[in-house]
């Protein structure tokens, strides 16, 4: 089966919460995404139950016709902090701060998280055998997953754009490959929106 993840578009800044919704440029990106993927034939939708995925999910999901399902295991590793601060608005803001949190000081049990994505992923592939999934979630998640695919240590190594997707095969007999990562052609100028 493929799994294409697909990170959720740019939310607002939050100091009140950890789930904030989608900006307007979020948006953008979610309705620009959902044009993207319109062209692949994709069996089913699942998405992170936080707030900024599920709302990537649904310009999707109704245009190609899909429930959004659920999965409570690849939310992201901030849930449960209180606040959400996009990277790049961090980085310009607090730049020491965005410093120690790219260079993994982010207070979290990584391998512990990638344990949980781990599991959740391969739920969503044993219930979707020889089927093509889109699966709106985080870039956390897509870190620790794109990790265990390549046999890494746990870890944040790369920074998915807002509404990258993300492909890979996983096959019944366990193996599961990277096709592609940090596709972003429907974020460009010259992409009919």
């Amino acid at each position: 089966m493929e799994l294409i993840l697909i990170r959720h578009g740019l939310p607002i800044r939050s100091a009140a919460t950890d789930d904030p919704p989608l900006s307007p440029e979020g948006q953008d990106q979610a309705r620009r995404v959902a044009l993207w993927l319109a062209q692949e034939k994709i069996d089913a939708v699942c998405s992170s139950s936080m707030v900024r995925a599920v709302q990537t999910a649904e310009p999707f999901a109704a245009q190609a016709g899909h429930d959004v399902r659920l999965h409570h295991g690849i939310v992201e590793f901030d849930k449960g902090s209180g606040a959400y601060v996009p990277m790049e608005q961090l980085k310009r803001e607090d730049y020491e701060a965005w410093k120690a949190l790219a260079g993994g000081d982010h207070g979290i049990d990584v391998a512990a998280f990638q344990s949980v994505v781990v599991q959740g992923m391969e739920e969503i592939i044993a219930d979707h055998p020889g089927q093509r999934v889109a699966v709106f979630c985080h870039g956390g998640v897509i870190n620790v997953w794109t990790a265990h695919v390549l046999g890494m240590a746990p870890r944040l190594f790369f920074e998915p754009a807002y509404t990258s997707v993300h492909r890979y095969m996983c096959a019944r007999g366990g193996q599961r490959n990277v096709l592609s990562l940090n596709e972003t052609a429907h974020l460009r100028p010259g992409f009919v929106s």
